[in-house]
C-alpha cells in the first residue's frame, strides 16, 4: 500500500472508529429514554470547568430538541459541581414545587421541563458530564428504579471509549 492510500485508510478507521462511538453514546441515551419513558434525554459534557454543553440527546419529538444548548452557566457553580462529583443523583418530581433558585427554574423552563433527574458522569474521579432526563409534558414521579437506572447509564457512558478518550479537559 502506497503512503497516500495508508494515510487516507488511517482517516477513514479513525472516522469509522468516532462513528461507532458516537452510536453507542446515542443508542444508549435511546435506550434511557424509553426504559424512564420521558421526552427527553441529554448527554451535558464540560468542555471548561463548569461550562458546557449538550453534546447527544434521545427525544420523543423534534420539539423537544435541545442539542448544542450550552446551558445556565450562571446557575451551575462550584457548589453543585462539588454535589455531582460526590456521585449526586438529583430528582425533581415537579419544577414549580422544587426548593431550588430562580435562575435553575427559569433555566428548566425555557427549557420546556416539568420534572427532571440528574446524574453525573465520572471519570478519573473528575466530572466530566451529566446525563440528564427532562420529562416535558407533564411532572413525573421517579421511581427507585429510574434512579438505578440513570444511574446504571450513566456509569456505563462514564466507561465508554468515546467518552474515555475526550479526558482532554
Amino acid at each position: 500500500m502506497n503512503p497516500a492510500n495508508r494515510d487516507l485508510s488511517s482517516v477513514l478507521s479513525r472516522i469509522t472508529n468516532k462513528l461507532q462511538q458516537d452510536q453507542v453514546v446515542s443508542d444508549t441515551l435511546q435506550k434511557l429514554r424509553e426504559q424512564l419513558n420521558v421526552d427527553r434525554v441529554v448527554l451535558y459534557y464540560f468542555y471548561t470547568q463548569w461550562k458546557g454543553q449538550v453534546t447527544f440527546e434521545a427525544i420523543s419529538d423534534h420539539r423537544y430538541s435541545i442539542i448544542g444548548s450550552t446551558g445556565a452557566d450562571d446557575c451551575f457553580n462550584l457548589e453543585y459541581a462539588a454535589l455531582y462529583l460526590a456521585g449526586r443523583i438529583h430528582a425533581i418530581d415537579d419544577i414549580e414545587q422544587a426548593p431550588i433558585s430562580d435562575c435553575h427554574r427559569d433555566f428548566l423552563r425555557e427549557m420546556q421541563v416539568r420534572s427532571n433527574l440528574v446524574a453525573p458522569v465520572l471519570t478519573n474521579e473528575k466530572l466530566w458530564g451529566l446525563v440528564v432526563a427532562h420529562h416535558c409534558q407533564d411532572c413525573k414521579i421517579w421511581q427507585n428504579s429510574d434512579i438505578d437506572s440513570i444511574c446504571q447509564h450513566s456509569n456505563y457512558l462514564a466507561s465508554a471509549s468515546s467518552i474515555n478518550a475526550s479526558q482532554a479537559n
